[in-house]
């Protein structure tokens, strides 16, 4: 867009409808807490139809309220007003309100994710682990979280998990490794040095490296053998990788049920000893 969205709603306001303007003006009014609300709130709190919604979405250029949600978020997130923005701080919001955003950025950032994620690649990423004897997983700070949370998940289906945040600990694990293990590596940037080392000598040594990283512009892409992306929508300055975290975790969600969906009978009934051993000793 050659103007911002918003400034762009402004300019058009004049050529809109009664109700479009009516839309518009609530938009301008409260455009932080767009993404907190469905199209049908909009359609009450502006006192127009969703169809009317819909209607000024289109004027925009836009085709759905969802996609315009999106497009507002992003540009937020640009303007240092985004949920994950330091700015925030500095806002007069209620706690609910500040749930409320927390909720529908990470919703619409999972609604996001379908269209970067190539399926293609998602499908190598499950056969590469499936297949795997060994799988190492590795993140730096935020991305750390999820890199834990797959090594938990992965254990449970009779893989040899490696997880550590120690770049020494993890790489002298790795070298042990064949073209018939893998390195699984979370990264929002793609740009961490201790990361990119990690890729670098897995690539070296030969061994699959499956990147979890957002599209634009990272680094780790052109080393990883599998590249599964998430939309890029995190800036410098914020509070924390909270939507990305949330990708992070939901692409591990994934890949472990579409990894278990595949694992013989055998590894299935020792996971349900295991589960039935944990619910013996809650007792």
């Amino acid at each position: 867009m050659s103007s911002s969205l918003l400034q762009k709603i402004k300019e058009k306001s004049d050529s809109l409808s009664r109700a479009e303007r009516q839309v518009a003006q609530y938009i301008l009014e409260h455009a932080d807490l767009v993404q907190t609300y469905t199209i049908s709130e909009i359609s009450i709190n502006a006192n127009v139809s969703q169809a009317s919604v819909v209607r000024f979405c289109k004027r925009m250029g836009i085709e759905s309220f969802k996609t315009f949600q999106l497009t507002l978020v992003k540009e937020l997130s640009s303007n240092h007003t985004n949920i994950n923005d330091l700015s925030l701080l500095r806002e007069n919001d209620t706690p609910y309100q500040l749930f409320q955003k927390v909720t529908m950025s990470n919703k619409i950032a999972l609604d996001s994710l379908e269209q970067t994620l190539n399926k293609k690649e998602f499908d190598k990423a499950v056969e590469c682990l499936s297949l795997a004897k060994r799988i190492a997983f590795f993140g730096v700070g935020g991305s750390s979280t999820a890199a834990l949370d797959a090594s938990h998940k992965f254990a449970k289906l009779g893989v040899a998990t490696g997880m550590n945040t120690d770049f020494h600990t993890v790489i002298s694990y790795v070298s042990n490794f064949t073209s018939q293990d893998a390195l699984v590596l979370f990264s929002t940037s793609g740009k961490t040095k201790d990361v990119l080392e990690m890729a670098s000598y897995a690539k070296k040594i030969d061994v699959p490296i499956v990147a979890i990283t957002a599209y634009s512009k990272s680094p780790l892409l052109k080393l990883a053998t599998i590249q599964l992306c998430f939309p890029d929508i995190e800036h410098d300055h914020r509070i924390g990788s909270i939507a990305s975290r949330i990708m992070q975790l939901n692409m591990v969600d994934a890949l472990y049920l579409s990894v278990f969906h595949r694992i013989d009978k055998q590894t299935i009934d020792n996971y349900q000893k295991a589960r039935e051993e944990i619910l013996r000793l809650r007792r």
